[in-house]
């Protein structure tokens, strides 16, 4: 099953390249959902999209406390954001590549073709390994005190686990 989701994945995005390779159409892929954006007015090595682009893209948007997505809210440098938001006329527009290297975000780009790929957040990588958390409980030792798994926190414990199915 997963090597159809990666294969489904690996022509989805050889599709969306090849769309994209004609100069005209730039490509973000985040979260692993491509989206056509606006090219860009002037050329530049960074990635400026239009704040409506950003929301299609990437569910950011730009609020009066920073870059906000649901619950997640990532405060911009007050010193530093005319390197995230210019406006041109009536339209404003998010530098999404220089948004990654704040928030440490890998980002890939094919320039060539016009196509972007975020992928996760170290923030967001490490979200896994919150499951592996013991829940807490307590068992009698071989002479019947009780010890509890948090009666260790702070110390190295090596848990034994078995299951008889």
């Amino acid at each position: 099953m997963i090597s159809r989701f990666v294969l489904f994945a690996i022509l989805a995005t050889f599709a969306v390249t090849a769309r994209a390779s004609d100069g005209k159409t730039r490509v973000v892929i985040y979260d692993s959902v491509a989206t056509e954006v606006s090219p860009a007015s002037e050329p530049s090595n960074d990635l400026w999209i239009t704040t409506s682009d950003l929301t299609r893209a990437t569910r950011f948007v730009i609020k009066p406390q920073g870059v906000c997505r649901d619950e997640l809210c990532f405060p911009l440098p007050k010193n530093r954001k005319a390197e995230f938001v210019l406006k041109k006329g009536a339209t404003t527009c998010f530098n999404l590549s220089e948004f990654a290297k704040l928030i440490n975000q890998a980002v890939v780009t094919d320039q060539k073709n016009g196509v972007w790929y975020f992928g996760a957040r170290a923030a967001e990588q490490n979200d896994g390994l919150a499951s592996f958390a013991a829940p807490h409980f307590t068992l009698p030792d071989l002479n019947g005190k009780l010890h509890s798994l948090s009666d260790f926190r702070g110390k190295k414990v090596l848990l034994v686990t078995w299951a008889s199915w």
